[in-house]
């Protein structure tokens, strides 16, 4: 019989599903083998990772020979598969309902919304040389406000975390999403204290996986303050 192949992740983690997936593997400490992707130098695009992925995209998982390539699946996966504390994707349907309820809605809402703001304020500036357009930051951060509203009235309302009473990856994926934005110094939660004690309960409830998920942004934010 072949020997078992490693599970393998290949990841950036400027990508915030990318960090959400390294924050997963290093909690519930699943043996694996990372594969860093640089986005920045485009090697993504090499005939390599396009053979193992033909959009183009991180985070790519193999297990075994198996290959999946979006990470909302790749989570899910993950957590029914392998021996993971339960709370991470419940098994009780009502419980699991929630968190498919917020993952299903965080793709039109949480994901590009946060991603908006980090991709006007950092990433085409960086890329075209050309100043933040400041009218479409306006409304690309108006519509991440209503976005974070929703978050606190639909999900959060009275419970710690997004679904219920314990940490699941609805929470890793949505957190991973509100940090982009500190990529270029700026904290979408400043005023929002119902939102800053979630943060921070997922935070603690992660412990060091989240700084070290996050080094990555965390360097570029200094970098860009040190310009200034």
């Amino acid at each position: 019989m072949a020997a078992r192949q490693a599970l393998q992740v290949h990841l950036d983690l400027l990508s915030q599903p990318c960090r959400a997936l390294h924050i997963l593997l290093a909690c519930t400490r699943l043996p694996h083998t990372v594969r860093h992707v640089a986005l920045r130098r485009g090697e993504h695009r090499t005939p390599e990772f396009t053979e193992i992925n033909p959009m183009q995209k991180v985070p790519v998982m193999v297990d075994n020979g198996f290959i999946l390539t979006e990470s909302d699946a790749i989570i899910k996966y993950l957590v029914n598969k392998y021996d993971v504390p339960d709370h991470w994707y419940p098994r009780q349907p009502e419980r699991r309902a929630r968190v498919d309820e917020y993952t299903a809605w965080h793709h039109t809402h949480t994901r590009p919304h946060a991603a908006k703001v980090f991709l006007l304020e950092v990433l085409l500036p960086a890329q075209t040389g050309s100043p933040v357009e400041a009218q479409r930051l306006v409304g690309a951060l108006s519509q991440l406000q209503e976005t974070l509203d929703q978050l606190e009235s639909m999900f959060l309302r009275r419970q710690p975390f997004l679904c219920g009473d314990d940490i699941t990856v609805a929470d890793l994926l949505a957190v991973c999403e509100i940090m982009q934005p500190e990529g270029g110094g700026r904290d979408v939660l400043q005023d929002r204290p119902l939102l800053q004690r979630w943060k921070s309960r997922v935070r603690a409830a992660v412990g060091d996986a989240f700084d070290q998920a996050h080094a990555v942004l965390y360097a570029l934010r200094d970098r860009r303050r040190a310009k200034l």
